[in-house]
């Protein structure tokens, strides 16, 4: 009896050390549209698996040493990465991820928020934003998708360039809503999923629908992935139904296994 039990006991040891010797660190370079959905995600992933999600931060785009292209550049190590569709189909045509591994994930709006506190001004129609970016003193957008849009797309349909040009900037890398919480700007764009989970500020909603710009997020094992297996599992458990409540709760539309948003 006694035997048994020992016996027992050491395969049940066994098993528990095989299973921890074949869980990994997934290593995910995340541009910050998805990043909070991730970070929800996550624990519940690593319970199910045993692996490790470890998150690098950095923007999609952009000139700064943080963006993912630049960091794969110089050699940094990922699995995964997961960013802005466009920008993971220029990493693709540079045989920068494994063929067939991308997963497309979720569309996330644009949208603005004004400091904690501050008068909460009209959006909700193309007449009102206009009003609201020309009465602000300051205006933000960020470096990546939604900010190009902003600068490059926005002002100009609201036939405002002129009058902002001295008063609008780019925030590079940081969330922007953060610069707004600091009282450096009046008000600032980024996608909704980057403005909800900082602090300090007041979300004002998604811009109106005539003039909305949205961003589709999706994610690639990469060539030099450690863990392509593992990769491809998270991402996959991502693009599945049990992820999209949480996604959708970071303020971004799952995509389905179709390709489209729900």
């Amino acid at each position: 009896m006694h035997t048994f039990i020992r016996t027992g006991l050491t395969g049940l040891v066994l098993l528990a050390t095989s299973a921890a010797a074949l869980a990994q660190e997934v290593t995910v370079m995340i541009s910050g549209g998805f990043k909070a959905a991730l970070e929800k995600l996550a624990p519940e992933y690593e319970h199910r698996t045993g692996d490790k999600i470890v998150i690098i931060p950095g923007p999609s785009m952009g000139t700064t040493p943080q963006a993912i292209p630049n960091r794969l550049a110089r050699g940094e190590k990922a699995d995964v990465v997961i960013m802005v569709g466009d920008a993971l189909e220029k990493l693709e045509k540079t045989s920068q991820t494994l063929p067939g591994s991308r997963t497309e994930l979720a569309d996330s709006p644009v949208g603005m928020v004004v400091k904690k506190g501050a008068d909460v001004p009209d959006i909700s129609s193309e007449a009102t934003l206009r009003n609201a970016l020309l009465q602000a003193s300051s205006i933000a957008y960020s470096d990546s998708a939604s900010g190009r849009y902003v600068s490059q797309a926005l002002f100009k349909k609201l036939g405002i360039e002129k009058e902002v040009a001295g008063k609008a900037t780019m925030v590079e890398r940081i969330p922007v809503a953060s610069e707004v919480a600091k009282g450096k700007y009046a008000v600032g764009f980024q996608q909704v999923s980057e403005l909800l989970p900082v602090q300090g500020v007041t979300f004002i909603g998604k811009i109106p629908d005539n003039l909305q710009y949205i961003t589709r997020f999706a994610g690639a094992v990469t060539r030099h992935a450690e863990h392509p297996t593992e990769g491809k599992a998270l991402l996959t458990y991502l693009a599945s139904p049990p992820s999209w409540t949480v996604i959708e709760k970071t303020g971004m539309i799952p995509v389905t296994s179709g390709g489209t948003a729900r």
